[in-house]
This record gives C-alpha cells, structure tokens and sequence, in this order.
C-alpha cells in the first residue's frame, strides 16, 4: 500500500501536421519562386536528370531491340509446312532468311490477307543442321543468313543488372537531393512529427472536464495569458515558459490537454515522448530543434509532451554511466530550446507524465517548467461530476443514483469512473434493457475493481466450503473491528483471479493512512486463512494475496512511516532504486535483522488479535459461512442480521434457479395436443410395428 502522495502521470500530446504557410513543407518540391528582389527564379533543374533519361532510353531501346530480334516474332510452322507453302508458291523466294534459332521467311498476300504475314521454322541444336541442309535443297540455296550481333549476349546477360542499378541510382541520388532541402526519404528522419489540434479536431472543452477545479484553473491562466498577454506583461510580469502536469494513470492529464487545444484560440503542437527517439543516432534532438522552429514562427502557441520521462530521465542513471545516449542528446536539446540562450518567448510547453521522481532535475527546475500542477484522484465531490459528464451520453433509470456510486467508488480515477458507466451501458443492453439500472452500475464497478464473475464456473464442494469459511472470516471481523472499513458486501462467486472477495466501503477518500487503521485492516487479512483452517482443518494457497498484502504494510510502516517503537522516527527505506542495479540500502546488517523482527512482530501480533476475535464469535461466522453456501452473496446488512442472529427472507440460489426454470416452461394449457399420427402419415393408416 501506497502513502497518499499520488505519483505523477504522463500524458500523451499529439502535435499537428500543419506547418506555417510561410514555410515549404519538408514533402513539397522546391519549384520554381520569386527571389528577394522581386525577379522570378529559374527552376532548378537537378543535375544529370537528362543524362540518366538518356541513358534510360537507350537501354529501353537496346532491349527491345533484343527482345524482338529474338526470334519471337510471326506465325510457327513444321518443315514440312514450309516445304509445302513453299511448293505452292505461297513464300516469297527473296525472303527466305536462315537464323542460328530460326528460318524466316514472308508469306505472299493472299485471298484472306492483303497484308504479307511472316513465318518461322524453329531451331535448336539438333534440328538445326538437318533443317538447314533441307531449307536449302527445297529453295535452291536461294536463302539469305544473318549473322549474330556479338553485343547481343552481352546484353542479355547485364542489361537488366544495369538497369536496375540505374533505378536505384536515380532513387538514392534523388533522395540525397530532398535531404539537402530539409525533406524527402532521408530528411524525415529529422523532421518533427507532431499534430496540430484545434477546438473542431479535440471536440472537448473545459465543460468535459470534471473533478480537477484547481488544475483547470492554473490551465485557465495560461489561455488567458495567451489570449491578452499585455494585461499581465504591465506589472512586469513574463509569460511561464513550462507547466508539468502531474498524476496518477487516467486522473485526466492528457484530457486537460485536449481541452487546452479546444479553449486556445493559438496553435496547439502535440507530440508524444517515444516519437522522439528513433533507430538512428541524433534523429531525436533534430526533431526537437524543428518542432522548436515551426513553434517559435506561429508563436504565441502551445506545445504538448506527452510522456515526458520517456525522454526526460535523470541523466547518468540506469546502464548509461556518462556515455553516449540517444535519449540524452534529445533531453538536452530540449534543455537548450526551453532556456537556452535563443529565446522561446510566446511558446509554452506543456508536459504530462505519471513519473515525475525520475526525471532529470535541469528540466523541472524553474525558467523550463515553471509550474507543477497535480492532477489528483477525484474526491466524492468530483467523483459525482465526473460520472455525470460521461452519463450525459448514456440513459440512466429513475433509481439511478449517482451520488451513491460515487461514494462506493473511492480512489477511482475519471477513466475509471468512465469505465463504470461503459460497462453499465452494454451491460444493460445485453439484458434487453431500456434504460440503466442501479444493479448495472454496481455490477460494472465489481467488474472493473475485482473482474468478470465466473458464475458458471464448476466449483469442488470442499472447495466452496472453505472459500465460504475464509470469506466468512474477512467479513466477521470488518463487521467487528470498529478501525476497519465498513463492510460492502461479500461474495463466493469467483471474480477474476479470486475464488471469492469481501468489499468494504470506506466513509471518505483516504488521503493518509492511520496506524490504527492500518492495524485493523491487517487483522482482517489474517481472519480468511484462521477461519478456513479452523473450519477445515487444512490450508490452503488461498490467503496468497492476504499474506502478501499484510507483509507490504507491516514493511512500509517500520521502513517509510516510522511506526515502529523500536525503531523510531527514521526512515530506513531507501530512494527509489529502479533506476539502478543494486538496492540503496543505507543502515548496517544489524538495523536489518531489527527490522525483519518487527514487521514479523507486527503480522503475528495481528494474526494472534485476529486468532481470538474469531475464536469468540466463531458461532457469527457459522452463520455467515452456511449463509454464503445457500445464497452466494450477502450484503452488509444481510451480514448484520447474521451476526445478530435474525433469520434472513432472501430466496436462496436453488429457489432463484427452480424460479427461472419455472418461468422458461411452457403451461400445459399451451401445449399443443398429443397426436397419435405422425404428421407425415396420412389419416386412418395403421401405426408402424416400430
């Protein structure tokens, strides 16, 4: 468990592909413009763009010159055809033209063609002697030969090699050319690439966003400032260079953002951290220096990083000792473009992340970010704002209350909360609903908190047995310990990766964590592993997820919160290490053993407290026990009456079954009549013997 000091979360921040009409994009030509002087410019021309057309044509050319002079062209016929055609005089005698692949001659025009029509008389190495020699007996020798163009080999072997290398040629050269001009293959590399958002774009205003009054506040300033900046610059005063926001994942960083750019009449450049850092070295820090650029000629405007740390890391931490790191040189671009000698007055960067611990302290210092502003989780107040925002696009039912799911909703973060009402909307739809219903928004929070119920799920008798027993405990003591949460409800059915749970419902947004508290809370861990090894004689890997949280608080308290008496007011836990190798550990092997003695002495003190409450009212968890066996579920109250020992008017899960069952059979008055006839058998015919 956590202290109530929420860790900062990143928020992600797109920027937008428009660039300053007075600037070229990096994917346009450099055509043809006007100089400074007003005299218009000639159109580069590329250097050796016609000698590679030249070239090019003549190899297309030379090809084709290959290719038909192949012997691929006129109609195929046997020898004996052209001795044939050749008797009647259908050939003409000047034609005939003796190849090393072929023997081709013209045929003469005739009735069904005017125009002379060519034939040919393949060759290959064993036919081409013999048809030569009978070529030349049936014409006389009145033949012609063509000797071989000796480059033709030549050609067909390097010609489509000096092709393609002409091709790869001109694409490499032409890339080289777009580079040199801040754009095309290779320049994008170092082009920034963010998004441009807007109010049509985002769609979400300051009225979207609910729960964080104080952080849309300081955001509101800012706007302000750029909206009417003389009225603040009158006293003196200089517009914040930096704001980082900082939250827990899904308090609404990056929906604070969006708002920005729907509020702002300025442009608003959004880009992530990540998308700074790519395979090739020095790619990030250019990309920071052309975002810088674009943003210093449309200022004023805003620029939003989203996931800072990814690219903001303490410098020298982590496997990087001083050399050389891509992620460094971005950081340090972005270092120089925010304070550096060049001025960013009129641009605003503005940062989310969720990791403020861990970033480099050049960058949160003031002049870069000058403002920190929390996004915390929402309190109950906020937490009714926000689930009225996201209800606004769903229906609710006359018995929706939305002031009671937020107070059973402590610690949830607005996507959460979002969530919720998602998950109630297409649940209800999968019950043919018309409207959303209390039970859907409380069966959404249980989904989202504990996960989907298995309800079909085939549970062992002994096995259920003892989720009961150890459920049972749980509840027994919330009910009892007046330190500990009020209890919600509690439950058999499997959620999740649990066979079971007990829900509490705490009476106010936890900011800190009390001593007392914190002991009844783990004297309630202990009763599900005592109740199941009492009732069953056995344990189990069940109490995993008890055991392991009760050992974190009992740690936390002796190293962090100082609630040791032994210890006393010290802080023994280190800094946060996980940026490093080895653990910071900071106190000798003897404060070791002392303080492995006291968080045992704090768990079994409390597995010992937790022993004798439930061996006093063991009759109470019974009750409880066989309650969960018979109805799965039981409320807070339901729990009560137990432990009171009044009887319960709940229909058990067999009664809820034969109920449903009963519902789904059709009344004998609607069956249809039973007919001895078969509806294929024709009336008065004899039954089958079969």
């Amino acid at each position: 468990m956590e202290t109530g000091t929420n860790r900062p979360e990143v928020s992600a921040m797109s920027k937008p592909e428009s660039k300053p009409s007075n600037q070229p994009s990096g994917d346009q030509g450099q055509g043809s413009g006007p100089r400074p002087g007003g005299r218009p410019q000639a159109a580069a021309v590329p250097p050796s763009k016609g000698l590679f057309g030249l070239v090019a044509v003549l190899l297309v050319v030379l090809m084709l010159y290959m290719v038909l002079s192949s012997g691929g062209e006129g109609k195929s016929i046997t020898l004996a055809e052209f001795e044939t055609r050749y008797r009647e005089k259908q050939i003409d005698p000047e034609s005939v033209v003796i190849r090393d692949d072929a023997i081709v001659a013209r045929l003469l025009p005739g009735a069904d063609s005017k125009v002379p029509t060519t034939v040919r008389v393949t060759l290959n190495s064993a036919t081409k002697e013999p048809y030569t020699n009978a070529v030349l007996e049936i014409t006389g020798r009145k033949v012609h030969t063509r000797a071989p163009s000796p480059f033709l080999p030549l050609l067909l072997w390097f010609g489509p090699f000096i092709l393609v290398l002409l091709v790869l040629w001109f694409i490499i050269s032409r890339g080289l050319r777009n580079a040199s001009n801040a754009g095309g293959m290779l320049g994008n590399f170092g082009k920034s690439r963010h998004r441009t958002l807007s109010k049509e774009m985002t769609g979400i205003t300051f009225k979207d966003v609910a729960g964080i009054d104080e952080a849309k506040e300081e955001v509101t300033e800012i706007i302000e400032f750029l909206k009417n900046p003389k009225r603040f610059t009158k006293l003196g005063g200089r517009i914040p260079r930096g704001v980082l926001l900082i939250g827990e994942p899904g308090c609404g960083k990056t929906l604070l953002a969006k708002a920005i750019a729907g509020e702002a009449d300025v442009p608003f450049y959004s880009i992530s951290g990540s998308d700074f850092v790519e395979m090739f070295v020095g790619v990030g820090a250019s990309r920071v220096r052309d975002l810088f650029k674009q943003a210093k000629e449309s200022a004023p405007c805003i620029i939003f990083l989203d996931e800072i740390d990814a690219v903001g890391r303490r410098r020298g931490s982590g496997f990087n000792q001083g050399g050389h790191d891509e992620r460094e040189q971005t950081l340090n671009a972005i270092l120089v473009e925010m304070d550096g000698i060049t001025s960013s007055d009129g641009v605003i960067v503005i940062a989310a992340t969720n990791r403020n611990d861990v970033l480099d302290p050049a960058l949160v210092r003031p002049g870069r970010f000058d403002r920190q502003i929390t996004v915390p989780l929402p309190d109950v107040k906020g937490r009714v704002e926000i689930l009225s925002v996201h209800a606004k696009k769903v229906k609710l039912g006359p018995n929706v209350d939305l002031e009671r799911t937020a107070r059973a909703t402590p610690m949830f973060s607005g996507a959460e909360l979002a969530a919720v009402i998602n998950e109630a909307a297409i649940s209800a739809t999968m019950k043919n609903k018309d409207f959303i219903e209390q039970e859907d928004l409380e069966e959404a929070r249980d989904k989202i908190k504990f996960g989907r119920a298995r309800k079909s799920r085939a549970v062992d008798k002994d096995e259920n047995r003892a989720t009961a027993y150890h459920e049972a405990g749980h509840a027994v003591l919330q009910a009892l310990l007046p330190n500990a949460d009020p209890l919600h409800k509690v439950t058999i059915i499997p959620r999740g990766q649990s066979l079971g749970s007990t829900m509490s419902l705490p009476e106010k947004d936890r900011l800190g964590y009390g001593k007392k508290w914190l002991l009844a809370t783990m004297r309630v861990l202990c009763g599900g592993r005592i109740a199941e090894e009492r009732a069953t004689g056995d344990t189990s890997s069940g109490a995993a997820m008890d055991i392991s949280m009760a050992t974190r608080l009992a740690r936390t308290m002796v190293l962090e919160w100082g609630m040791s008496e032994r210890l006393g007011f010290v802080r023994y836990a280190g800094q946060d290490t996980r940026e490093f190798f080895a653990p910071d550990k900071e106190y000798s092997d003897e404060t070791a053993r002392l303080i492995d003695d006291e968080v045992r002495r704090f768990v079994d003190e409390a597995y010992a407290d937790a022993q004798r409450l439930l061996n006093e009212n063991w009759d109470k968890v019974d009750r409880v026990a066989l309650a969960l066996l018979k109805h799965e579920t039981l409320s807070s109250d339901e729990v009560g009456k137990l432990m009171r020992n009044e009887p319960l008017s709940k229909p058990t899960v067999a009664d809820l079954l034969a109920a449903e069952a009963a519902k789904n059979e059709v009344p004998p008055a609607s069956r249809p009549p039973m007919t001895t006839n078969s509806p294929d058998v024709p009336p008065g015919a004899f039954p089958s013997p079969a």
